[in-house]
């Protein structure tokens, strides 16, 4: 059995150029954000090389185009079978947050093991989660209920996991995410909106009642009336994308990174409004919306139902991430510290991305007869 391309040829022959180019394309944006928004704070704050995390950037961005490619060079048989052992690896990852994972900021979210890189566990889960979810919806048995069920035994462990950390926006987007693939399998209407009820219930009790998450309750408040102070960030994030009208005040002329810490990774849309204008960060999103339409008109010539699951769950874990990342940015919704898929500044971020792009490839490719 062949778990791969014979070649290279063979591979470049049938994968979705289109696609490719417009993830080549958001990799070397986010690449080239990374260079001129990043270098201030390196000179300034660590007193050291200026390319300091453009050249962490550009390492990661490397490493990610290997593992997309990786992802994409395997069998479609060999990939599902990889990509549920590389979930339950991941997922031992997950449960050993709580106990040797870092605490930054109040919350223990990254691994150290030493031989690798800090990451964040939960970032690797999310391309592999999709996959197993989709697999479990698509056994042979007749009773749809049941998947749900088995299903849920994929969800109910890594929320409460992320709930431990504690990680709401996390939380919430892998809830999206199992609500999207159940949606897609032919739930019905009635079920589907009860889950979400209870998915919406959940989040009300755990913001509101559970003093782990007091700190969403501040932010959530701070949002709905600004007065109350704590919204520094979300307001100055805004005033630069003011300030940067249109066409932007120039290349190095930004002062939201200097004000905001880790803006190049939760604030990057305003980073770049900021710098470049209103017009780029529109033409990004049209970017991220011709990927996601390319994806789906995919998905209308394929009668494969997993990977029929698989793509339409990679898109809406790609869009969902947007959507929160930029509706953060514009205060049209409270802080989550959600990163932007490509663009955004960070490891874990970068790889998880370059894995879900590798799985949208392969499952996108041409078929060879």
């Amino acid at each position: 059995m062949k778990y791969y391309f014979d070649n290279f040829y063979d591979w470049w022959k049938n994968i979705d150029k289109f696609i490719l180019s417009l993830i080549l394309s958001l990799f070397l944006l986010g690449l080239f954000f990374s260079l001129v928004s990043t270098s201030l704070i390196a000179s300034d704050k660590l007193n050291t090389n200026s390319y300091y995390f453009f050249i962490k950037h550009f390492i990661f961005i490397i490493l990610g185009a290997f593992i997309l490619v990786v992802f994409s060079f395997f069998k479609e048989d060999f990939l599902f079978k990889i990509s549920i052992i590389l979930f339950f690896i991941s997922f031992l990852f997950l449960i050993l947050v709580p106990f040797i994972g870092i605490e930054v900021k109040g919350s223990k979210r990254w691994l150290d093991l030493g031989f690798l890189p800090r990451f964040q566990p939960i970032e690797l889960i999310k391309p592999f989660f999709i996959i197993l979810v989709s697999t479990l919806l698509c056994l042979n048995k007749n009773n749809l209920y049941f998947k749900y069920f088995l299903t849920s035994f994929v969800l109910l462990p890594t929320l409460l996991l992320l709930i431990s950390q504690p990680d709401l926006g996390q939380t919430l987007l892998i809830s999206m995410v199992w609500l999207a693939l159940i949606f897609i399998s032919g739930i019905n209407i009635y079920l589907f909106f009860l889950f979400f009820f209870i998915v919406s219930l959940v989040a009300y009790y755990l913001i509101f009642f559970v003093s782990k998450f007091s700190y969403i309750k501040l932010r959530l408040l701070s949002f709905l009336d600004s007065s109350t102070g704590g919204n520094y960030q979300a307001e100055k994030a805004s005033d630069a994308i003011i300030n940067g009208g249109f066409f932007g005040k120039g290349i190095g002329e930004g002062t939201l990174n200097s004000k905001v810490p880790e803006a190049h990774t939760d604030y990057i849309v305003s980073v770049v409004s900021e710098e470049f204008g209103a017009i780029i960060v529109i033409i990004i999103i049209f970017l991220y919306l011709i990927l996601a339409y390319k994806i789906i008109q995919k998905v209308n010539f394929i009668n494969n139902e997993k990977i029929k699951l698989i793509l339409v769950g990679s898109v809406s874990l790609i869009l969902l991430q947007t959507f929160v990342h930029i509706g953060v940015n514009i205060r049209l919704l409270p802080t989550t510290g959600m990163t932007l898929p490509y663009l955004s500044y960070g490891g874990s971020s970068i790889i998880s991305t370059a894995i879900i792009s590798g799985i949208i490839l392969n499952l996108t490719k041409r078929k060879i007869v």
